[in-house]
């Protein structure tokens, strides 16, 4: 009930409860917690930190979104790539026959306690009425009491009862859903499918050849144009040196993606009757996902260049983070291939569920403004020394001004940025950090409140901002119109 005034550690509040339900669930009904029920469970609950710690909402969302998956996971077991990727999310089919689960077990423990039902409610009742009428007494004889309890009480009102009552019923909804799944899993595991019929060597191989071959041919201009032969590159096609690093790394992420497909499908079509044909599909295979590494390095490198030139934003981080994490997925197909096993599936799936908890707590919105912001003083300074090598020489100018930060996209970050865009220089800072002083200026509660908004909190308290006077007379008002 409390999720309307926003996140924080309020989530941990709500999954705390559940799975310790779905922990007696699965005890009452004879099942034991395995290894990787512990991991999924643990992990799912380590993801919900970081709303806690990150005021931006989009690596919560991938928190939360990855959170829920890992729980699922745990509810449900997996061993293969069908029990992985329909684990994820069968929590979600068992929410109606939870209600109905928990309906019948309330009505089965009331049938033979309905003696004890009357002790319990006036015990309540009496601990509830000397809690409110003496922690109104309290509050009425000290105000600093009364602040605190205020704090560490929710703020109810009427206008909010439908929210709250709303997120009230699909927090018991998923608990019950949790623990009926704890209790009674469908274990997808064990649905069992076809295997795909084996091709000959040549029909499967050859495909496979000649794309190892173009991927080769490839690798082979990138690394002409990584030992300096960017100069002919560009001359020759015409395009700048950001628009070179622009245009190729959609394309390299689209074609990493694409080979994780086709190594799929042709471990799904595979000679595997003979070692002389499993020798022949690991090489290939193999062959190809190191080819597929080298393309991966070189999407990197151009995303490289391209944030030195325009800078660092948040889609640019984020795909920058996936296709990290697709190269990490060919490093496992790689192992797999050499000391075989049935990990894999596990093993992609904790990949990604790390890779989003590292990237909720390495604040994304904290790198997209330190990147800018050392971008920006590394211009200023080499436009300064270029100031002073021609005013040295005696041309009598003082040398063009640095490239102007985009002080419109960096406001629309959340309060993690504020400690990067406090490095600023006057008045750019106090035109950036404007509106997140409007915005910081109204108080949460301590439970829906993160790290990050207390810590840019202080940072404004510990140095205030220059009125919009300054941003006008900069010619930064337009920036900061709807701050102030």
């Amino acid at each position: 009930m409390l999720l309307d005034a926003g996140l924080g550690l309020n989530l941990l509040f709500v999954a705390l409860p559940a799975a310790l339900g779905a922990a007696l669930a699965a005890t009452a009904a004879g099942r034991r917690a395995r290894p990787w029920t512990l991991v999924w469970a643990g992990g799912g609950l380590a993801l919900l930190v970081v709303p806690a710690l990150r005021d931006a909402g989009w690596p919560s969302f991938l928190a939360v979104t990855a959170a829920l998956g890992l729980g699922s996971l745990a509810l449900h077991g997996s061993r293969t790539w069908r029990g992985a990727l329909l684990g994820c999310v069968g929590v979600l089919g068992a929410v109606l026959p939870g209600l109905g689960w928990g309906w019948q077990g309330v009505r089965d423990r009331a049938a033979g306690s309905r003696e004890r039902w009357g002790p319990v409610v006036r015990t309540g009742g009496v601990a509830v009425g000397l809690l409110v009428v003496f922690g109104a007494l309290f509050a009425g004889a000290d105000a600093a009491f009364a602040d605190l309890l205020g704090g560490l009480s929710p703020d109810v009102s009427v206008g909010d009862s439908p929210l709250r009552f709303f997120l009230f019923v699909l927090g018991v909804l998923g608990a019950l859903a949790a623990a009926r799944t704890a209790a009674a899993p469908l274990r997808w595991d064990r649905i069992e499918s076809r295997p795909g019929r084996a091709r000959g060597r040549v029909e499967w191989a050859l495909p496979l050849v000649v794309l190892n071959a173009l991927f080769a041919v490839f690798i082979a201009v990138q690394l002409t144009v990584l030992f300096g032969g960017y100069d002919k590159v560009l001359d020759t096609t015409g395009l700048t040196y950001s628009e070179y690093a622009r245009q190729g790394f959609w394309q390299l992420l689209w074609a990493t993606l694409l080979t994780l497909v086709v190594i799929a499908f042709a471990q799904r079509w595979a000679p595997r009757g003979t070692p002389r044909d499993r020798t022949l599909v690991r090489s290939v295979l193999g062959t190809l996902c190191v080819l597929t590494l080298v393309v991966v390095a070189s999407a990197l490198r151009r995303m490289d260049l391209y944030v030195d030139a325009y800078g660092l934003t948040r889609l640019r981080l984020s795909v920058t983070a996936v296709e990290l994490w697709l190269g990490l997925v060919l490093v496992l197909i790689m192992i797999v291939g050499v000391t075989g096993g049935r990990w894999l599936p596990r093993a992609v799936v904790v990949s990604a569920a790390a890779g989003v908890l590292v990237f909720g707590l390495l604040s994304p919105d904290g790198l997209v403004a330190a990147k800018n912001v050392e971008l920006y003083r590394a211009a200023q300074e080499k436009a300064g020394e270029a100031g002073e090598q021609e005013s040295a020489a005696g041309s009598g100018r003082t040398g063009q001004g640095a490239e102007e930060i985009d002080l419109d996209y960096l406001r629309e970050l959340s309060a993690d940025a504020v400690p990067a865009l406090d490095r600023l220089p006057e008045p750019q800072r106090s035109c950036a950090l404007g509106s997140f002083e409007h915005d910081l200026a109204v108080g949460e509660p301590w439970y829906a409140t993160s790290l990050g908004e207390v810590r840019a909190r202080d940072i404004l308290e510990e140095r205030p901002l220059l009125g919009a006077e300054a941003c006008e007379d900069a010619g930064l008002y337009g920036y900061i119109r709807e701050a102030y």
